[in-house]
């Protein structure tokens, strides 16, 4: 993308976590061209988060790969202690960063992978928006902001005989989201979920099965999956002055399953 297609960030600093591949990466390239300086976190795919940033910062845009496990409080810390002291005052949130504990029927499902999953899916979001919160909010002397998290269709669809309990993360997400906008929607802040449904990114392959969506692809009314594209259009337009009367949604973006 040319230079010229950037604009300088006047739009406060915005943390993807998650944000080196798939939802995380497009929402971090969209948000670099509308006006953010974005920080690209990362736990494990260091090498795909820094050609991100290389990219953005080549475009003309200002981003910053971080390192951080959103599961530790600790480095979600210095995530974002990190990323106010090098790019600029923290405005927005995307809590991208999730994993799905792999395929199992409740019946066979571990505890190990039920604890995983809900320490990246919910405590670390939860986490990360405490962080956001302490930064933002005009109650504690900040400029407002906002934060979408990232839910998923499965919160709603059950996830049966797939994935029950990364379903239930995402529901406790969708919970999280209706109940911290309306605890901080006096104090500047806006907080909506996007729930996507089948899209093309390596999750499914990551998990386990790499052709899930061409398996499930005629249970898409719209008969296609979604891109990661789209699934970040929807992210900054939350984000952004068109949706300032909108807090606490859910916006299902899943070609209607």
């Amino acid at each position: 993308m040319p230079a010229s297609t950037h604009n300088p960030p006047t739009l406060g600093t915005l943390i993807v976590t998650g944000g080196s591949r798939g939802i995380g990466a497009a929402t971090a390239r969209l948000a670099a061209a509308r006006g953010y300086a974005v920080a690209v976190n990362f736990s494990t795919s260091e090498s795909e988060a820094r050609e991100l940033v290389d990219e953005i910062n080549g475009s003309g845009g200002r981003a910053l790969a971080i390192h951080a496990d959103v599961s530790s409080e600790d480095q979600i810390l210095q995530l974002f202690e990190t990323a106010e002291r090098e790019l600029g005052a923290i405005t927005a949130l995307v809590n991208n960063a999730g994993i799905t504990g792999g395929f199992a029927r409740v019946e066979n499902v571990t505890a190990e992978a039920i604890e995983r999953t809900l320490a990246v899916n919910v405590t670390g979001s939860i986490l990360c928006a405490r962080e956001a919160i302490r930064r933002m909010s005009t109650r504690r002397g900040g400029r407002g902001g906002a934060i979408v998290n990232i839910s998923s269709r499965a919160a709603h669809i059950g996830g049966s005989g797939e994935w029950v309990h990364y379903a239930a993360s995402k529901g406790a997400i969708d919970s999280f989201t209706i109940g911290l906008a309306r605890e901080v929607a006096t104090e500047g802040i806006r907080v909506n979920a996007v729930a996507p449904g089948l899209t093309e990114t390596g999750l499914h392959a990551a998990s386990g099965q790499p052709d899930r969506i061409k398996r499930l692809a005629s249970t898409i009314p719209m008969g296609r999956p979604g891109l990661p594209e789209e699934i970040a259009e929807s992210i900054l337009w939350l984000l952004s002055p068109a949706a300032s009367y909108i807090t606490g949604a859910i916006l299902e973006v899943g070609g209607g399953r």
